[in-house]
């Protein structure tokens, strides 16, 4: 895998060959000549030295760096805002065990910034654990880089391959980046930039359609992972309407008001097939054209784990369902949410 990764990243995305140089040649037999050994490796060399000077072959240069001197560069989708400890726990723990960071990362060199000597281009998981363990024990731990040459756009497309391959990269992530560099570097040009990233046009069309909810509305989701490409594109749709738009935002709102209520108290965070669920019942909910379905909470596997049966002036009928994998713990947290739900909709227990 590092080894197909670190040819790939030295193709740097150009249409011509490239390879390293400098990879020592194959020892030759141990019955041959020290002259004749000698005279091979020069050879080599000058064969080597030729074809980078002939332009046939780009030479790697690998340099070990202080991640304090390399920035982030803002056009890549990941956000480093929301890495941490556990999210790069694997990757941490692999560095640690391997004596030192083994795959490259790619950064580019930048001029005009007293405090930062290059940019990460592809990589950012890779600075942000190096930076944490520097910090934590092992302060002689350095980054790994190879040095590229790119414009923006090159840029963008060589993290936006790297990325498709990591699904810690949420679909919002990229969707929101895709959008930016719609701007930036296709001049709102969606055919453009679906030939430039080889990406079905159907499917980009999607992602940039997500990528403009709001923040406001993303608030009610626990977190930015949440938020699929699919469901979260019914709701990119729903927003259209300007009415239906004004009751998910205040849905959205009391929705965010709960999940920080649940992270204060140490519970177990609304999921995202319920929140999407709310989101989009809303407008029905507000206009009074249907009433509310009966509510239902879900596990992270998709198992309904409780449900409201009925709700009248008699009270309220819950259901909890068998082999959903919810603990009391998270049933608890459930029978929160949908008390909470039901006197949102009018349908509470009163004194």
């Amino acid at each position: 895998m590092a080894r197909k990764q670190s040819d790939y990243l030295a193709a740097l995305l150009a249409d011509e060959p490239a390879e390293v140089v400098g990879t020592p040649a194959p020892a030759p037999p141990r019955e041959a000549a020290p002259e004749r050994a000698r005279a091979t490796t020069l050879l080599g060399r000058e064969s080597a030295l030729a074809r980078v000077a002939s332009g046939e072959v780009r030479q790697v240069t690998q340099l070990l760096l202080d991640p304090a001197r390399v920035r982030i560069w803002p056009g890549n989708a990941r956000s480093y805002a929301h890495l941490s400890e556990a999210n790069c726990r694997e990757l941490i723990d692999s560095i640690i065990a391997e004596g030192g960071q083994k795959v490259p990362a790619v950064v580019r060199r930048v001029d005009g910034d007293p405090d930062h000597d290059f940019e990460v281009i592809a990589g950012t998981r890779r600075h942000w654990s190096i930076s944490w363990l520097r910090a934590h024990s092992y302060p002689d731990m350095q980054f790994v880089a190879q040095v590229a040459q790119l414009d923006d756009e090159a840029a963008f497309r060589l993290a936006d391959l790297e990325n498709r391959a990591r699904a810690d990269v949420s679909d919002l992530e990229r969707a929101r980046n895709y959008l930016d560099a719609l701007k930036t570097h296709y001049g709102n040009h969606q055919t453009r930039m679906a030939e430039r990233l080889k990406l079905s046009k159907g499917w980009l069309s999607k992602m940039l359609k997500v990528a403009t909810i709001p923040d406001t509305v993303l608030a009610a989701f626990a977190a930015p992972s949440d938020v699929q490409l699919k469901p979260a594109y019914a709701l990119a749709q729903a927003l259209d309407d300007k009415e239906a738009a004004k009751a998910i935002g205040a849905a959205a709102k009391a929705i965010a008001r709960e999940q920080a209520q649940r992270r204060d108290a140490g519970d177990l965070p609304c999921p995202a097939p319920e929140v999407l669920r709310r989101l989009l019942d809303a407008p029905k909910l507000s206009s009074g054209t249907e009433q509310p379905e009966p509510y239902r909470y879900a596990t992270k596997y998709g198992r309904t784990a409780l449900s409201v049966q009925s709700a009248n002036r008699q009270g309220v009928t819950i259901r909890l369902h068998a082999g959903s994998g919810a603990d009391t713990e998270e049933l608890v947290a459930a029978l929160r949410d949908a008390l909470a739900h039901l006197e949102a909709s009018g349908k509470g227990l009163r004194p």
